[in-house]
């Protein structure tokens, strides 16, 4: 079997990390990863992927990204049930990360963030660039 993703695209928001009862860190954010194709006369759509990662990753990913960051991730998709108050059945499905990857300079990163503050409205994301890093750039590590 296989189950493997590789995802990229832009932090709505700062990731969010929290300690298990266990004392495990916990990682939660979304990505948003814009569709390759759109219909004929159409904008692209973009999709809102809810990624967790965990323990070392976690504390990666909440340290060095934020908001609008352009990053890409390597994980696998795992999904979950269950009952609601009314007895409703609810599913969810997740991108659990075990890698998470710069994709864009810090001062690429910032200057994206300070011209545009950001993207108000998750629709209005516009095209995602792809970007290589070299060698040369600023890394935090």
């Amino acid at each position: 079997m296989l189950n493997r993703v590789i995802l990229m695209g832009r932090l709505t928001k700062d990731p969010e990390l929290r300690s298990t009862q266990g004392g495990s860190n916990v990682c939660s954010f979304t990505l948003a990863v814009q569709r390759k194709y759109a219909p004929k006369g159409e904008e692209r759509k973009t999709d809102f992927i809810n990624c967790t990662a965990w323990r070392n990753t976690a504390e990666f990913i909440s340290k060095y990204f934020g908001k609008g960051q352009l990053m890409a991730v390597e994980g696998r998709i795992e999904t979950r049930s269950w009952d609601d108050q009314n007895g409703n059945r609810r599913y969810a499905t997740d991108v659990v990360v075990d890698d998470a990857h710069f994709v864009e300079s810090k001062k690429d990163s910032a200057a994206r963030a300070e011209d545009s503050g950001y993207m108000p409205d998750p629709d209005a994301l516009g095209d995602l660039p792809t970007i290589s890093m070299d060698a040369e750039d600023d890394m935090p590590f």
